[in-house]
């Protein structure tokens, strides 16, 4: 956006353990899995714990992963048949159609999520999309990491602060970073997952991305 307004600050405040269990537990009625972890490190240790070794894994691009570190850790550590590594190996001009399918099937994703609602409703942002496929059905498994401060009343409120918040902060780091801004391109609402289990949600009880 070019009239882009800086961040709404009410976005920023983190719910309390209470709403996050509360959160959680909406969370698994919708057949999505949730977990609530008092630190980064046990963030990682339960990312690591639901990814077996040797698996493939997708690390998504996302704030509240680097901050985490983990991605790092999936791509880089070797433990793991990492997507991302390759991807950046390969010619998007001669293999564009294979770099789309490797993308879009993982056995599992790791991301985050910019709202999740009082009564287990996940919301994802994008400029580009490209995660949400994977997200929505692609991959076999999704682990979403979600910071205390992106719970929101609802759908409505998920919105506002998709708009208010997420967007001015990541066209400020895009626009430092690449000399460009960001835009809402996409919007994945999750409302209930068919397979219990296939989606989980890590609640942090600490602020960490946008």
């Amino acid at each position: 956006m070019n009239d882009m307004t800086k961040s709404n600050p009410q976005f920023a405040l983190p719910a309390n353990r209470a709403r996050l269990v509360k959160v959680a537990a909406a969370l698994e009625k919708n057949n999505i899995a949730a977990f609530v972890v008092a630190s980064r490190d046990a963030a990682r240790a339960k990312i690591h714990e639901l990814i077996p070794k040797g698996a493939e894994v997708f690390t998504a691009t996302s704030r509240t992963l680097d901050e985490l570190g983990v991605a790092a850790e999936l791509n880089e550590a070797g433990h793991h048949d990492a997507v991302r590594p390759k991807l950046t190996k390969m010619d998007r001009n001669t293999e564009g159609d294979a770099m789309r399918e490797l993308g879009a099937r993982p056995a599992y994703v790791v991301g985050s999520i910019h709202a999740v609602t009082d009564d287990g409703v996940v919301m994802v942002a994008s400029m580009s999309g490209s995660q949400l496929g994977p997200y929505a059905s692609g991959a076999a498994h999704v682990i979403w990491v979600a910071g205390a401060q992106k719970v929101v009343k609802n759908i409505e409120e998920g919105l506002q602060r998709i708009e208010q918040y997420s967007l001015p902060r990541e066209d400020e780091r895009m626009r430092g970073l690449y000399g460009f801004g960001s835009a809402i391109g996409k919007i994945l609402i999750v409302k209930r997952e068919v397979m219990p289990g296939r989606s989980t949600v890590i609640l942090l009880e600490e602020t960490i991305g946008f």
